[in-house]
C-alpha cells in the first residue's frame, strides 16, 4: 500500500496488540543491503510501514541537485512490491517526526550508519513511546556508492 497518509488498518492492528515497526529513507536505489535491512526491521514485529522522502525532501537532503534519481512514485511503488514492507508513505519534511506522531509505531528502526543520540526521531520515538533500533548494514551496499560507480563508468 503507497499513500501519503497512515493507512487505517494500522490502528486496527495497534488496537489488537499488534506491534508497528516504522522506518524511513530515500530508497533511491533499491539493492540487496536495503531488502536485508528491511527485512530485518519486519522481523521486529507484526507489520511494518516504511516513510519515504519525497522527491522534494530527498532535494532538501543536500544528495545532490541530480537526486533522487527514480521518482517517488516509482520507489514507492518498488518499496511496496516487497514482501517485508506492509504499507509506504511519502513525507515532504527533512526528517519523519510528524509522520512517526501518526503512525505511533511501537518500534522505530534505522540503518547502522545512524547513532541514536544523533537522531532527530529519538526524541519523538521516547515521546510515544517506541523503541529505538539500529541494524546493522549489509557490507559492499551503499546507494551513494552505487551512484559513484554508474557515473565513473559512463562515456
Amino acid at each position: 500500500m503507497t499513500a501519503r497518509e497512515v493507512p487505517d488498518g494500522l490502528k486496527a492492528l495497534q488496537e489488537g496488540g499488534g506491534r508497528v515497526v516504522f522506518t524511513n529513507g530515500c530508497f533511491d536505489l533499491l539493492h540487496p543491503g536495503h531488502v536485508a535491512y528491511l527485512e530485518s526491521a519486519r522481523a521486529l514485529g507484526d507489520a511494518l510501514v516504511v516513510g519515504l522522502n519525497s522527491d522534494e525532501s530527498v532535494r532538501g537532503l543536500g544528495k545532490g541537485p541530480d537526486r533522487p534519481l527514480v521518482a517517488e512514485g516509482d520507489r514507492a511503488a518498488v518499496l511496496g512490491a516487497l514482501r517485508a514492507v506492509d504499507a509506504v508513505v511519502v513525507f515532504d519534511e527533512r526528517t519523519p517526526v510528524r509522520l512517526m506522531r501518526e503512525v505511533r509505531p511501537a518500534v522505530y528502526v534505522k540503518g547502522g550508519d545512524y547513532r541514536v543520540e544523533d537522531l532527530p526521531e529519538a526524541e519523538v520515538a521516547d515521546e510515544i513511546g517506541a523503541e529505538v533500533r539500529i541494524i546493522p548494514f549489509e557490507p559492499g551496499y551503499s546507494t551513494s556508492d552505487l551512484v559513484r560507480k554508474i557515473r565513473s563508468s559512463s562515456p
